[in-house]
């Protein structure tokens, strides 16, 4: 399929964009205020959207695969990203943090029960969330599938995709001198921890560009400099997640608690040329959640832009009224 052709179909599919009618910042009651947003049937099927990152921060064109006359439409920005204050802290920022919040925004807003939608970062956040809660989802929508594991950090940031890019691999593992180049995650986080914000923003932009040019199945490796504040939110969350291990408490935690949700109707999106999430972890978390449903999308890399994914998300957010 030619680029362009499959660019224009998929915005076919896609809604108009939309309005919030409510914005609001959330105190959570210990040094956070979260940014949420409504926009759509303030009386429709509700569908809180969960961005990735972490540190990502959620954006209007994330309201576009939604029917504004179906769904009641939450996104917000998780802690310390977007709008959400204070900006690139990991004080209080943990997989837990985030789990409290999203509980704490479905309370506030008087919702029983919601559609879970998530992408990479997301996607684990919402398996996370929905095992924690397993009552709130009515469904899940998975997109891009990151299980917080060992081996998929190994496989971004120990060689694996560079072996694929190896001169943008290159271009990342070259600020870091040989003796630390064993553990790529530590090197970067005593760079971006340093306390000096100028080193902080370069190193932020180099993280953010070796992940920004791997999004794409149409990217030709090219890195880019992202803004100052985003890059350094971003990556400083990301590392300090990684660095974490995700807060959770042993590797492999999502498939092994998979039986907490294995009730839960959903669907998995993924692109078959996914560099960042590779396809394994989809395959086989749909091997383990008998009610979701496996939807590998063959045109496609990571990025929720992706003709193809966009066009699939589209179509099963539409039929998700009438399960």
């Amino acid at each position: 399929m030619d680029k362009h052709t499959g660019q224009k179909r998929a915005i076919q599919y896609l809604f108009p964009p939309i309005d919030p009618f409510d914005q609001r910042m959330m105190d959570m009651g210990d040094g956070h205020s979260i940014y949420v947003e409504q926009s759509g049937n303030p009386n429709g099927l509700p569908v809180v959207v969960l961005h990735g990152g972490p540190g990502g921060g959620c954006s209007p064109a994330m309201r576009r695969y939604f029917d504004p006359r179906t769904y009641r439409i939450i996104l917000f920005d998780q802690r310390g990203c977007g709008r959400s204050r204070p900006h690139a802290a990991v004080e209080n920022n943990t997989t837990w943090h985030l789990v409290a919040d999203i509980e704490r925004i479905r309370e506030a807003l008087g919702i029983e029960q919601w559609v879970v939608f998530g992408g990479s970062w997301g996607a684990t956040l919402a398996l996370i969330y929905a095992q924690t809660h397993p009552d709130r989802p009515a469904a899940l929508v998975l997109r891009g599938v990151f299980l917080m594991t060992e081996a998929e950090l190994r496989w971004f940031y120990g060689g694996g995709a560079g072996a694929f890019w190896p001169e943008t691999w290159a271009r990342f593992e070259g600020l870091i001198p040989p003796e630390e180049r064993g553990d790529m995650v530590r090197a970067y986080h005593d760079r971006l921890f340093s306390g000096d914000r100028e080193t902080e923003v370069r190193y932020a932009r180099a993280w953010a560009s070796w992940e920004n040019a791997m999004a794409s199945m149409q990217s030709a490796g090219a890195t880019s400099h992202a803004p100052a504040e985003y890059a350094r939110a971003f990556a400083r969350l990301e590392n300090h997640y990684f660095i974490n291990n995700g807060f959770l408490d042993f590797d492999g935690q999502i498939l092994a608690h998979m039986d907490r949700i294995s009730h839960i109707p959903g669907a998995i999106v993924q692109g078959r040329y996914d560099m960042i999430c590779p396809p394994r972890a989809a395959y086989e978390l749909a091997k383990r959640w008998p009610a979701g449903r496996l939807r590998m999308i063959g045109d496609a890399g990571h990025a929720l832009s992706e003709p193809g994914i966009s066009a699939e998300l589209v179509e099963i957010m539409k039929e998700l009224p009438k399960l």
